[in-house]
């Protein structure tokens, strides 16, 4: 349906996107994961002719979508990072404003605008003023603009940045019900790997400009098929217990936290007798030992040595 070729975008000096190919089938929902600065942004910028590459194709139900946008740009939705709504307005007059640009009018437009309202939960709000709304309430207006014109594709650029955890619900139960219910095409961008794990049904993850893997999420966990991720809890820290598990040659990261030690270390049949002998000599009292799924953020950790925060 949707498909990059070998995107790549610079900046005078700066390659900010190198070389990203990616698909969209129709009906799925696909995660674009990375951390600030990935080059995520600027990927969809070009996959929405927004912005246009240094090299590459965007190709839209097998056309070339970059000499001929108008068919993407009439199907594609956009929700962009940062709001996208004139303050001073209410919700509706913001809808009513760009229902017009979309080319609606009359009463299939005063429709549509109450119809995408009831969707975001807004109805009961919508003479409001943008300015008075919440984080939250604001983000779920950005996303009613982007659906007035009834998308077949969706792409969403960290729509729940900076809101309060009962909007990011809400918001996450809304793509969902859009990609299941409504059977609409979904891009999700984040830097929030629950997020896309809860959302998705496969995975880009990139990192410096470039696409370093994808796959499903069973996919992408099998690519620590060869190491397993241990929870050590402790009743309090202790950095001599934190150097000894950091000197072991066949553990791979140490994750200090709260409560313990995040380990990702080899698979082996002593691992955990290791990790008691390591506590009984450093007097650490354990409260918990437990091997656990890798994560996404395990895999990004054991594929770039960082944490995808970071």
């Amino acid at each position: 349906m949707l498909e990059v070729q070998g995107l790549s975008k610079s900046f005078k000096d700066l390659q900010a996107v190198k070389d990203v190919s990616l698909t969209l089938k129709e009906g799925e929902s696909v995660g674009l994961l990375g951390p600030n600065g990935a080059g995520k942004s600027t990927t969809i910028q070009m996959m929405s002719t927004g912005l246009t590459p240094t090299s590459g194709q965007v190709i839209y139900n097998d056309k070339d979508a970059l000499k001929n946008p108008k068919q993407l740009r009439r199907d594609l939705g956009v929700v962009p990072q940062d709001i996208a709504l004139y303050e001073e307005l209410s919700a509706y007059e913001n809808l009513l404003f760009f229902g017009r640009l979309y080319g609606l009018k009359g009463k299939a437009l005063k429709t549509k605008i109450e119809e995408v309202l009831a969707l975001v939960g807004l109805s009961d709000r919508k003479k409001d003023r943008v300015k008075n709304y919440s984080g939250g309430m604001k983000r779920r207006i950005n996303i009613a603009a982007s659906l007035l014109h009834n998308p077949k594709v969706l792409i969403m650029d960290e729509p729940t940045v900076g809101i309060d955890p009962q909007s990011r619900s809400y918001i996450l139960d809304l793509i969902k019900q859009l990609n299941k219910e409504n059977h609409m095409t979904v891009l999700y961008t984040s830097h929030y790997m629950e997020e896309v794990e809860k959302l998705c049904d496969r995975i880009y993850i990139m990192d410096h400009g470039e696409v370093i893997a994808s796959g499903t999420k069973s996919d992408l966990q099998n690519l620590m098929q060869e190491e397993e991720t241990v929870w050590v809890e402790t009743l309090e820290k202790n950095q001599a217990f934190k150097q000894a598990l950091e000197a072991d040659q066949t553990i791979t990261q140490v994750i200090e936290s709260d409560q313990g030690y995040k380990v990702i270390a080899e698979k082996r049949e002593d691992l955990l007798g290791d990790l008691f002998d390591y506590a009984k000599v450093h007097h650490v009292k354990l409260t918990a030992l437990a091997i656990q799924t890798p994560t996404l953020e395990d895999v990004f950790l054991h594929l770039t040595g960082r944490k995808l925060r970071d």
